[in-house]
């Protein structure tokens, strides 16, 4: 038993510009058709095939091989070259007892024969020959195949990019080149970001955790919802308070604005969803993880913070009013009402979100579930 070292060329180019009958077999027939062809159509790069054929056979034969070479075509129809290429191969197996074939192509189209010569032989391998003058074009046509037979790549992009072509007419005939360019723009750079950061991946998990969270029983799912609701009323707040600027020029004063009356509901909707989490690490009757302890102090703290210098550089710009502080009589002690500059209100947030955040650290040391202490040994 030997190896059969094929050159396939499911045009039959090759045969009738030698004029040639295949399958063609052996060193010497086959070394004839190299200059048969060349001389036919130098341009043609079924030489370099032929001459590839010829090559690999060599170095099996400086290993010791006995290798049988052969040329092997097929036919102007798929159907019919399939039927021929198979006739063919199967001639040479039983006449030169071969069990194993290195296959030689020159091009994707050939390649689609190779299950042909599989179904019948061993198939060791298959070596593509590329014309070294024609290698990015020949590059590029295989990269650009492996990229359409990539079904995650197709979605990812051709799906987005057969939309954008869709939609881009009909907005640039109904709002005009402006408006349809911006748009195309702000969508592109949209997923783009979407996929960058790995949102599509997150996404994909959120059913599966959601629905794992609600057969489980967890306190969390519905303070997530919470949070969600608390969190739309703080947008909603944050923008009534920019409609209702006298003046709104700029982009920082709205934005203060937004951040100022938004800030206390979006506080209140991170603490419903991290006070969930702490409830059912609380439910498992496992000790507390420090983050989950510490992070509702960290909540209100950073809120208390942010709107603190909202509130400073909105007082500064007589957005809104100067804090004042009511007169307090406790016992012998009297405090008379003054008012707070906007250094003094800033002043008063910030250390309040510091004592707020000393206070989660020490709570989240005190309470968080500590390691038992090691046996002693001998």
């Amino acid at each position: 038993m030997s190896t059969l070292v094929v050159c396939l060329d499911r045009s039959d180019g090759i045969a009738r510009a030698a004029d040639a009958s295949p399958p063609v077999v052996g060193w010497d027939a086959v070394r004839s058709l190299v200059i048969d062809v060349g001389l036919a159509d130098p341009e043609d790069s079924s030489v370099n095939c032929l001459l590839e054929t010829l090559r690999v056979a060599r170095d099996l034969q400086e290993d010791g091989e006995e290798p049988t070479v052969a040329l092997v075509t097929g036919g102007p129809d798929a159907v019919g070259a399939g039927r021929s290429i198979a006739a063919q191969i199967e001639a040479i197996r039983d006449a030169h007892a071969v069990d194993s074939a290195i296959i030689v192509t020159d091009s994707a189209e050939d390649e689609r024969f190779v299950p042909v010569i599989e179904s019948r032989l061993s198939v060791d391998s298959v070596d593509r020959v590329v014309v070294r003058q024609a290698r990015d074009i020949e590059s590029t046509y295989y990269l650009l195949k492996q990229f359409l037979g990539d079904e995650e790549l197709r979605q990812t992009t051709l799906v987005p990019l057969g939309l954008a072509l869709i939609v881009f007419p009909i907005l640039l005939a109904t709002m005009g080149p402006v408006v349809a360019v911006a748009s195309l723009t702000a969508v592109f750079g949209l997923f783009l970001l979407y996929k960058g950061l790995g949102v599509d991946v997150y996404v994909s998990t959120v059913p599966a955790g959601v629905r794992d969270a609600l057969y489980s029983g967890q306190v969390s799912v519905v303070t997530y919802v919470v949070g969600a609701g608390l969190a739309l009323i703080g947008v909603f707040a944050g923008l009534l308070g920019v409609s209702g600027l006298e003046s709104q020029e700029g982009v920082f004063e709205p934005a203060m604005r937004f951040v100022f009356d938004s800030v206390p509901w979006l506080a209140m909707a991170a603490l419903a969803a991290s006070t969930g989490r702490l409830l059912d690490e609380a439910i498992h009757d496992e000790p507390l993880p420090t983050a989950a302890l510490n992070l509702p102090f960290g909540v209100i703290a950073l809120g208390l913070i942010v709107r603190g210098f909202a509130a400073y550089f909105l007082q500064r710009s007589g957005v809104i009013d100067h804090s004042a502080v009511p007169p307090v009589d406790v016992g012998v002690v009297s405090v008379e009402a003054f008012v707070l500059s906007p250094l003094q209100r800033l002043a008063v947030f910030v250390v309040a979100g510091v004592v707020v955040s000393l206070v989660g650290v020490r709570a989240a040391a005190r309470f968080a579930g500590a390691p038992e202490p090691a046996e002693a040994t001998d």
